[in-house]
């Protein structure tokens, strides 16, 4: 019998990088969970134990902090094509380098009737999460942006007809639903040449616009249109992919209690839940 190793690649997961940006009395603030990975010629590190070709996992960290600082972060694009860069360099062995970048909105406070905010003081806005995760190998560099956790609710505007049914269906058919998701959003780009912040708020301003006034008739049909909207609008993407929980609300029976519910008062089950995912992507792709 014949035992090889197979794919293996090993990094340093979630560094939370903090960069405050100091050059004027007004601050910015970038917050980053960072996440590196390293493939290529490892062999002898695993079936030997010679780790003459590792690059410690621990100077994949260092690397992340350090480039806060000497690259900056004009955009979690840029600072993980950087990143991705300088460790490759950094390792002869290495025939690939992936990065992942998550950035967390902070939000200015409002002081008295200054609409511009406080200089530096800040509060941790909720919702999505801005992503990166750009792979690049020695001759080659693939950019994919994104986002999770984009909460979203229609109270109508939905519906839920003509499924299949067997004898375990119970579900009713519904001409006027809740439609509620926590969507995660990523989209591939063709190239790397981007304004990677303005067609990210590009980008996210569709799916909103488009879920907002699509009539939808299943979330599956939601998807593609935001991801048709999405690619109609922005050339350089070649595809767009989403992961959408659907979160259900249920009507409450109030009738024991001799009141009447007309679509007003709901439960929201967190499970089980229904997940949807689709990719939306161009003939050429």
């Amino acid at each position: 019998m014949s035992i090889r190793l197979g794919a293996n690649r090993y990094g340093k997961s979630e560094s939370r990088v903090v960069r405050i940006v100091r050059d004027t009395a007004r601050h910015e603030i970038h917050d980053l969970n960072v996440s590196s990975w390293l493939r290529g010629d490892f062999e002898d590190a695993h079936v030997a134990g010679d780790q003459s070709a590792v690059l410690p996992t621990d100077s994949q960290k260092n690397t992340a902090f350090a480039y806060a600082k000497e690259h900056g972060v004009s955009s979690i694009e840029d600072y993980a094509l950087a990143l991705g860069r300088r460790l490759l360099e950094a390792s002869p062995a290495a025939t690939g380098a992936l990065t992942r970048v998550e950035e967390y909105a902070w939000d200015r406070i409002s002081v008295g009737d200054d609409a511009r905010g406080h200089d530096h003081a800040f509060v941790r806005r909720g919702g999505d999460v801005r992503t990166t995760e750009v792979d690049r190998s020695r001759d080659s560099v693939q950019v994919v942006s994104g986002l999770t956790d984009l909460i979203v609710l229609k109270s109508t505007g939905s519906q839920f007809q003509g499924f299949l049914k067997d004898d375990y269906t119970t579900l009713p058919e519904t001409d006027d639903r809740i439609l509620a998701t926590a969507l995660t959003a990523t989209w591939r780009w063709s190239g790397v040449d981007v304004d990677w912040n303005s067609t990210y708020a590009e980008v996210r301003a569709t799916l909103l616009e488009t879920f907002a006034t699509t009539y939808s008739r299943a979330l599956q049909e939601t998807l593609w249109a935001m991801g048709r909207a999405v690619l109609e609008s922005q050339p350089g993407i070649a595809e767009i992919s989403f992961s959408a929980p659907n979160k259900h609300h249920l009507l409450v029976d109030l009738s024991p209690f001799g009141v009447a519910n007309d679509g007003e008062v709901f439960i929201a089950a967190d499970r089980p839940y229904g997940l949807i995912e689709a990719t939306v992507t161009r003939d050429d792709e």
